[in-house]
């Protein structure tokens, strides 16, 4: 139970705080952090102002991607927050300063959480000390994590109650939640719940939502309840048992769960139904090869040792590196030859979302909630809230689905519109995207701190499926999960003019700072980076090569002083790239070319930067501080990586524009 839980003599439950335990306050004001992590000043709820409070941390932030390499929570509290760090790159958070400090609580502004899925953020909070941690509002993912981790969330004038001196009933801080949330909260996360569960100690009815008109992906959840009628609708909110159809997880998380399986139910843990689960090898296979990587080498071996013991345990399907190389990053591989029309799969990757684009509901967890639904075969879900998009028109042949989704966050996801809800695409103009950029749509719902994506099938996924699978197109065709006449989205319709869309950038420290190139101030740039599940698809490499082409046409090439990487999705891709000649046409333009993985976007491998004063347009999905590498990293679609490599600065692409360039 939560140490911050007490039963008082008249059998009621409060939350108060500890005497003697502190409050830590994340303020814009960096220096006000270190005063509190020395000691030197507490601060109270009453005397802030919640606008001076630090929003969109996000995890890479809590737990960089080194403190990552270690897979037992104790270890990577010691490290906590060692992403923060002030103008200068000094950490804020030294080694051990929040396991050290006497903190119980933790605050700070909007979108705590926000970026990776990854667990281990609200693990060094928790092993930390921290039981309480408040929020203007949390990432979908986020704080979810926090509720299977047993951590409290609360607001603002809860924690000024408490500085006060006041306890508070226990349902005040956990009573809007759904009774299984709740519960789980309350038994102090999701193992000791489990364990209820087992027991029969609680129980979880399936909904008596009557015939209603049903989105996607209510209409999947309902069709994987457990023990359900057939026939039964869902709505909101609504708690179900649903079957998970399949999921992944990589090296990066794969012991982690291993860990968490052998602790609770014993070295000997069984998983009923491997088929369709799986483990890569993907994010660290280039790490050895950075510099600033070095110091991890043992840990990270420990890793990859742990992740084949697993994989040898359970029988999931292994997508090893075969001599040091990767059949491909876990998410393109997935849409490849697993995710099929009306899935539910859950995987430890915030990216898990991109198989949304094969009409299927995709999304990450963590490792904690991985590890109880692959015991089991079933999760827990409330019925999410969905927004839809309808697509109309066409892009223009300078933009791509990237520039569609630097205009979603800088519009809808700004306003929080998108808010862990899933992101529903549909419409006609959905027709004119390949199933490459719909995956690009649904991947980067993530960044819109959404809950998914998911696209609606049509002849062109029937035929792409079909493809890829044991299976014709009609019969493809016929497995595809469609919105209901009159179905209800609590985001709203909104309509976007593809046409309308224009080449967007990033500005570096969130994928929510979108601009317009034409807006932009000249930027000359160092690196140019494509890659990464979102983009190193086929359509990506044919944007890459398309404008690489045109540039060796006339004469020029990737400018001098920029180094240009291209690493590919996976080896099915490769050998896409291979065969259309962009191999070549990479290498006549002085392109690095990198075999499978997830490189520079998680900040493995060629193509981070090494310095702060280093400029680089990727087209990665995230370009938080320190993500790939300490320089400025700015955003951009595949195109637009393409055509600034040649020009040496940030430019949009626009078919012959290299033309001009040619001297007569």
């Amino acid at each position: 139970m939560n140490p911050l839980i007490h039963e008082t003599t008249g059998g009621r439950r409060v939350v108060r705080l500890t005497p003697g335990k502190r409050v830590l306050f994340l303020t814009k004001d960096l220096s006000k952090i270190r005063e509190q992590l020395a000691g030197s000043a507490d601060l109270s709820m009453a005397d802030v102002d919640p606008a001076d409070l630090l929003d969109d941390i996000n995890t890479d932030t809590m737990t960089p991607a080194w403190v990552c390499f270690r897979h037992k929570p104790e270890d990577i509290a010691l490290d906590a927050y060692a992403g923060l760090c002030d103008e200068a790159g000094e950490r804020v958070f030294a080694p051990e300063a929040l396991s050290s400090a006497n903190f119980e609580v933790i605050v700070s502004g909007q979108r705590k959480g926000t970026g990776s899925s990854r667990e281990t953020a609200p693990q060094a909070e928790r092993w930390s000390g921290v039981s309480l941690v408040v929020a203007r509002s949390f990432a979908p993912i986020h704080g979810r994590n926090n509720v299977n981790l047993g951590q409290l969330m609360g607001t603002y004038e809860q924690l000024e109650r408490l500085q006060a001196g006041e306890e508070i009933p226990l349902e005040e801080l956990t009573g809007h939640y759904d009774p299984i949330t709740r519960a789980i909260l309350e038994a102090g996360g999701l193992f000791p719940f489990a364990s209820k569960f087992a027991a029969g100690e609680v129980d979880v009815p399936n909904p008596q939502t009557p015939a209603r008109p049903m989105n996607m992906t209510e209409r999947i959840l309902a069709s994987k309840l457990i023990g359900a009628r057939p026939g039964a609708h869902v709505k909101p909110d609504d708690l179900c048992l649903v079957k998970v159809d399949g999921g992944y997880s990589h090296e990066f998380t794969t012991a982690q769960v291993h860990w968490f399986l052998a602790r609770e139910y014993g070295e000997d843990y069984q998983v009923p139904d491997p088929s369709k689960f799986a483990v890569f090898e993907d994010h660290l296979l280039y790490a050895t090869g950075v510099a600033r990587m070095a110091p991890f080498t043992d840990n990270i071996e420990t890793l990859r040792r742990l992740q084949k013991e697993f994989q040898a345990h359970t029988g999931v399907r292994d997508y090893s590196a075969q001599d040091g190389v990767s059949p491909g990053i876990c998410h393109q591989i997935a849409r490849e030859e697993f995710v099929d029309p009306g899935d539910f799969i859950q995987a430890t990757d915030s990216h898990t979302c991109m198989g949304g684009g094969n009409n299927a509901l995709t999304y990450g967890v963590g490792a904690t909630e991985y590890a109880g639904l692959l015991y089991s075969g079933f999760t827990f879900v409330k019925v999410p809230e969905a927004i839809r998009f309808e697509l109309v028109g066409e892009l223009d042949r300078g933009c791509t689905a990237k520039d569609v989704m630097l205009f979603i966050l800088d519009t809808h996801a700004k306003a929080e519109d998108t808010l862990d809800r899933v992101m529903e695409f549909g419409g006609p103009g959905l027709a004119s995207l390949s199933m490459d950029e719909r995956a690009t749509l649904c991947n980067m719902a993530t960044e819109c701190s959404a809950k998914s994506g998911i696209c609606e099938g049509d002849a062109i996924a029937a035929e792409w499926l079909a493809a890829r699978r044991d299976a014709s197109a009609e019969q493809i065709a016929a497995t595809f999960v469609a919105p209901d006449p009159g179905a209800e989205y609590a985001g709203g319709v909104h309509t976007i003019d593809l046409s309308s869309i224009v080449p967007m950038v990033a500005e570096p420290g969130d994928p929510t700072y979108g601009k317009a190139i034409a807006d932009l101030e000249e930027v000359a740039i160092d690196i140019a980076y494509g890659g990464s599940c979102t983009a190193g698809k086929e359509y990506d490499l044919d944007c890459y090569a398309q404008v690489l082409a045109e540039a060796l046409e006339a004469g020029r090439k990737v400018a001098e002083g920029v180094s240009m990487v291209v690493q590919f999705g996976s080896k099915a891709v490769r050998d896409y790239a291979d065969a259309k000649g962009y191999l070549d046409v990479f290498e006549r333009a002085g392109v690095t070319i990198i075999e499978p993985g997830c490189g520079a976007c998680i900040g493995c491998g060629p193509g981070v930067s090494d310095t702060r004063e280093q400029v680089t347009i990727s087209a990665i999905n995230r370009n938080f501080q320190g993500r790939s590498g300490p320089g400025r990293l700015y955003l951009g679609s595949p195109l637009t990586v393409a055509a600034s490599a040649v020009e040496g600065r940030i430019v949009a692409y626009r078919p012959g524009m290299f033309r001009a360039s040619v001297s007569v």
